[in-house]
């Protein structure tokens, strides 16, 4: 069962969140991080990208670049603009995209909790990213970034949530770079904190959506400070970290495509042959075409779009990931004709966020920069949970969760 408690947050005072807040450090590169918070020395970024700190800009894994951002929490606290609240308290995070909202509570999850499977993940990490955000965690003694968490749909925490929603929020504004709306309550009430710390220990498992390497970076700091202290009760701060919780039902996956920067020496008419081995092909001409279900993707290549339907048989619906579509059509296209057998590792393939539309794909092959886009239907809620349950691992680069939780509205220190 998944055992969660409230914290002492710290936070921007309401007048300053908007200069405060700031992207994932993990979705922008350095120049743009700097670019972005030019003139404002109250950005989180001066935090979580503090090579920005340095003229020229700074290798982020420099021993310096870690002092440098555990001297500019410091100094953020030290001038007011981080302060901490004075009781343990849940927070309601919302945001609103493209006229959706989801309603995430920000709690703090047991460490023990990753370490023994409660908290399940779908993906593989990176021992060099783990350390690098460990690093960080360290330093700052801190989790600065939350996770991104879903959890089993719960009627009564439902209720808990519309009832402070419908009071004036404590932050709300709309994120500068992607017009997204972001609002934040505080749940104050000694009983509703007491009903959520209860309604999660119901709950056999939760799942990480995104934040996989800030999940293990946060267990694994949690873990070795729990082993370093020798009068250690359970109860510390140490073993827990921060993450936003929503409700299964809410969160929607967008689809995550690829482009090709070459058709293995393939002809065009003789790749597109070896494609009709397995998949029903369509030409659908100039107009952008996008996968309308599972085992349908849309392909663009010299100009044209195609619908691809895979063939019955070409897929097993009884086995969790071979009848995901990044596995059918990495099997059957990537390696089979393609010749790419890495997806982590290939520099001939790159990948494209739905995000940023089917154009994105279109432009990148247009442009002679790519040979050939491979659009997919997006993975669903339940996949990810049922991979996830039966202890399997997604294929690189098969979710992407929009919108990106913001950072800075609430850090939790571990001590």
């Amino acid at each position: 069962m998944a055992i969660v408690k409230p914290f002492k947050g710290i936070r921007p005072p309401k007048d300053l969140v908007e200069q405060v807040e700031s992207r994932p450090y993990d979705v922008l590169n350095s120049k743009e991080a700097k670019a972005e918070c030019e003139g404002n020395e109250k950005s989180l970024y001066h935090i979580i990208k503090p090579e920005i700190n340095f003229d020229p800009i700074c290798d982020e894994h420099d021993p310096k670049v870690y002092a440098e951002a555990a001297r500019q929490f410091q100094l953020f606290q030290d001038k007011g603009w981080l302060v901490q609240d004075p009781k343990e308290y849940y927070y309601i995070y919302a945001q609103t995209m493209n006229g959706k909202t989801q309603y995430g509570l920000v709690i703090c999850a047991y460490v023990d909790d990753y370490l023994n499977g409660v908290i399940k993940k779908h993906e593989l990490t990176r021992r060099d990213k783990e350390e690098d955000r460990m690093k960080h965690v360290r330093v700052n003694n801190a989790n600065v970034e939350p996770v991104f968490f879903a959890y089993p749909d719960d009627a009564v925490l439902d209720e808990i949530v519309a009832k402070y929603t419908k009071e004036e929020p404590v932050y709300d504004f709309i994120a500068p770079v992607d017009g997204f709306g972001h609002q934040f309550w505080i749940v104050d009430d000694p009983k509703d904190i007491e009903t959520i710390t209860a309604r999660f220990a119901l709950m056999p498992a939760l799942y990480i959506a995104d934040g996989h390497h800030r999940s293990a970076a946060a267990a694994l700091v949690g873990a070795e400070k729990a082993k370093n202290d020798p009068h250690r009760t359970g109860k510390e701060e140490y073993n827990y970290f921060m993450a936003v919780a929503f409700p299964a039902n809410q969160l929607t996956i967008i689809d995550y495509n690829r482009v090709v920067k070459d058709l293995n020496g393939l002809t065009p008419a003789e790749f597109l042959a070896k494609v009709a081995e397995n998949f029903e092909v369509e030409e659908k001409g100039t107009e952008i075409y996008k996968p309308v279900k599972l085992h349908n993707f849309s392909l663009y290549l010299e100009g044209k779009w195609y619908s691809l339907t895979a063939k019955p048989g070409t897929y097993d619906d009884t086995d969790p990931i071979g009848v995901l579509d990044v596995s059918v059509s990495s099997n059957l296209i990537l390696d089979k004709i393609l010749g790419i057998k890495d997806l982590r590792s290939d520099k001939r393939i790159d990948f494209v966020g739905g995000i940023r539309g089917l154009g994105e794909l279109k432009k990148r092959v247009d442009s002679g920069e790519m040979k050939v886009a491979l659009a997919l239907y997006p993975v669903s809620m339940k996949q990810l949970m049922d991979i996830a349950d039966t202890g399997n691992i997604m294929p690189p680069k098969t979710t992407w969760f929009e919108p990106k939780l913001r950072s800075g509205l609430v850090i939790h220190k571990l001590d």
